[in-house]
C-alpha cells in the first residue's frame, strides 16, 4: 500500500514541528514533510513534488496569506488542505460553507487525531467517486468549486472579533465589565467567574467551552479545565511537581494556577507568540 503524504505549511516553528511530531507518532506509516514557513517555498515544493495526500495550511505565513499559493499553483481537489487558524469562531464558519476542514490554534492533539480520522473516513471514497467520474467522462476536468480570494476576504472581514466586555450583576444592577480588568476565568462549584485584577469574582452564565471560543487566544490560554488566565496577569512560571508548571500572577493576586505536562510546551510556545 503506498504510503500517505503529508505536507506543513506554517510559519511559527514550535507549532510546526509540534504538528510534524505529533502526526508522525499518531500515523507512523505516514510520511510527513515540512514545516514550510513560506508562501514561496510552497510554491516551489508543489511545483517540484508530487501532490500530497493531505496539506495542513497556517493562514498568515512569514511573506503573505496562504490563499496566494492557489493563484500561482493547482492543488488537486484529491488534495484536501486542513487550514490551521487563530481566527475566532464567526470566521472559520468560512471553511465549513466551502468544503474545508480547519483547526484552531493553539492546536490540540485530540482536534488533530479528529482531522486525521474523518481524512481516513471520508477521503477515501471521495477519492473513489471522482476516479469513476473521470473514467465516464474523460473529457471534464473535476476541480473543487471554491473561490480563494472570497474566503480569505469573509475571513479577514471577521478578524479579532473577540468578547470586548460583559454584563454582570451586583445586587439589583447592571454594569459592563471589560475582558481587559479580569485577570482569568474560574469554575468552581459548577459556577463561571470572571476574576478581576483587584479580586473580585463575577458570575457568568456562560461556560468555560464557551468562553475560551469567545476570548482572543493570544491574550487568554485555558491553563487547565478550570481556568482561562489572561497573559497581562501572569507574572512569571515555576516548575512544579510531575513536570507541571505553577504561575505567579501580578500584584496580590495569590491564587495558585497549575499547567499540566501534555500543556506545559503549548503554554511556552503561547507566551513566545
Amino acid at each position: 500500500m503506498e504510503k500517505k503524504k503529508v505536507l506543513i505549511i506554517e510559519d511559527e516553528i514550535h507549532t510546526g514541528k509540534v504538528m510534524c511530531e505529533t502526526i508522525s507518532r499518531l500515523r507512523p506509516e505516514w510520511e510527513v514533510y515540512g514545516p514550510i514557513a513560506t508562501v514561496s517555498e510552497a510554491v516551489e515544493y508543489f511545483n517540484n513534488n508530487p501532490a500530497p495526500n493531505m496539506v495542513f495550511m497556517d493562514i498568515e505565513l512569514a511573506d503573505g496569506n496562504s490563499f496566494s499559493i492557489f493563484d500561482q499553483v493547482k492543488i488537486g481537489v484529491k488534495t484536501p488542505v486542513i487550514f490551521t487558524t487563530a481566527y475566532d469562531e464567526y470566521a472559520v464558519k468560512a471553511f465549513r460553507y466551502n468544503g474545508f476542514d480547519y483547526l484552531l490554534k493553539p492546536i490540540k492533539e485530540a482536534d488533530l487525531l479528529a482531522v486525521i480520522q474523518r481524512y481516513e473516513a471520508i477521503v477515501n471514497d471521495v477519492i473513489r467517486l471522482i476516479d469513476e467520474q473521470a473514467e465516464t467522462d474523460q473529457t471534464t476536468e473535476v476541480s473543487p468549486n471554491i473561490d480563494y480570494k472570497q474566503l480569505y476576504k469573509i475571513v479577514t472581514e471577521h478578524k479579532n472579533i473577540y468578547r470586548k466586555r460583559f454584563l454582570v450583576s451586583k445586587r439589583e444592577s447592571f454594569f459592563i465589565l471589560d475582558v481587559d480588568k479580569i485577570a482569568y476565568f474560574l469554575f468552581d462549584n459548577r459556577i463561571t467567574y470572571a476574576v478581576t485584577f483587584d479580586k473580585v469574582r463575577h458570575i457568568l452564565s456562560l461556560s468555560m467551552d464557551g468562553l475560551e471560543k469567545e476570548l482572543d487566544p493570544t491574550k487568554f490560554f485555558r491553563a487547565n479545565r478550570q481556568t482561562i488566565v489572561n497573559i497581562d496577569a501572569i507574572d512569571r512560571f515555576e516548575s512544579y511537581f510531575n513536570g507541571q508548571i505553577a504561575l505567579k500572577l501580578k500584584g496580590d493576586i495569590s491564587d495558585k494556577i497549575l499547567i499540566s505536562r501534555i500543556k506545559a510546551s503549548q503554554f511556552k510556545a503561547w507566551l513566545n507568540n
